[in-house]
């Protein structure tokens, strides 16, 4: 018989080992922009940071929405708008951006949830659409030539955000600070609930939860953090298009959690540096980009068919961890 001493000291020391793991990979991307151009390195976390929130949709509720580039773009505008025409320095545009987020996320998620399967994903790709639609004809927007640059200012009134080290930090700060969030979601009771629907809703029914405002609390939390992602991407790159509303951006997404491995915390940040990474070496070259990328994807696909951390999770490694975690 395993003495309950030797068993609390086997816990302390796995989680003193992924305790390592995360400080080793804070330490890595604070010296990132060494080694690496800092603007690429920020817009690997923003995207990271969207395919987080999408799959906190996905992978935990159980519902496909092909509809996330609402959130991303048009707190991307909010975001936008907020810093350029109403002079609110960055940490408050950004906050208005993920509000605006949350809202769309809660209009949308109403009228989806009511549905299942792909009737409830079509409703989310109908009605980003119409906000694409929108994007384009309102006033603020500018239309296709979107909202063109915006002003870093200075965070809190003190950081001078023009300077591409303090832009990156403070991008490395909220990506950590969102990714903990969805990490507090997923472990949370609020969490567990939301995998029981995923599994079997009739069941949760059963035992007597709210499922439609479960899913309409997940849809929320992911539209406000895929509004943080955007926010922050409109405050690095200076400019709001309506590429970040389109629905080849909600594409991009679900390829980036596809990749990486749907339902699990770290698999959509690897998916979108990937995705990422591919976009930026091809930018250059004369090859048939499009089609070179299609094709490593669709190689990707079929030989990690859960992902490429999803496979790392299926091996006996991985399931010895994620038994020894929830041992």
């Amino acid at each position: 018989m395993t003495h309950p001493t030797s068993n609390l000291l086997a816990k302390r020391s796995r989680w003193n080992a992924e305790t390592i793991l995360i400080l080793l990979g804070i330490v890595a991307l604070a010296l990132a922009p060494l080694h690496f151009y800092p603007v690429f390195l920020m817009k690997v976390m923003c995207f990271a940071l969207f395919a987080c929130a999408f799959n906190l949709l996905l992978g935990y509720a159980g519902i496909l929405s092909f509809g996330h580039a609402a959130f991303f773009g048009g707190a991307a505008y909010f975001t936008a708008h907020a810093v350029k025409e109403w002079g609110l320095t960055p940490e408050l545009g950004i906050l208005v951006g993920v509000f605006g987020a949350a809202v769309l996320g809660l209009v949308i998620g109403f009228l989806a949830i009511r549905r299942q399967g792909i009737y409830s994903t079509m409703i989310t790709l109908a009605l980003s659409q119409m906000f694409f639609f929108f994007c384009l004809q309102a006033p603020f927007t500018h239309g296709e030539d979107g909202i063109q640059g915006i002003p870093r200012g200075h965070l809190f009134g003190l950081i001078d955000l023009k300077e591409p080290l303090h832009m990156y930090f403070f991008v490395l700060s909220v990506f950590l600070l969102g990714m903990l969030a969805i990490w507090r979601i997923v472990n949370s009771p609020f969490g567990m609930i939301l995998k029981s629907i995923r599994e079997n809703e009739s069941r949760a029914i059963s035992l007597g939860y709210s499922v439609t405002r479960y899913k309409l609390g997940a849809f929320v939390m992911s539209a406000a953090l895929a509004g943080l992602a955007g926010g922050l991407k409109a405050m690095v790159f200076q400019f709001a298009t309506l590429t970040d509303v389109s629905w080849q951006m909600s594409g991009e997404v679900v390829l980036m959690t596809l990749l990486g491995g749907i339902g699990t915390l770290v698999g959509p940040v690897f998916g979108a540096a990937l995705v990422t990474g591919l976009g930026n070496y091809f930018a250059t070259s004369e090859l048939p980009v499009t089609l070179l990328t299609g094709i490593i994807f669709m190689v990707c696909v079929l030989i990690f068919r859960r992902g490429i951390v999803g496979e790392l999770y299926a091996t006996r490694l991985g399931r010895r961890v994620e038994q020894s975690r929830k041992d």
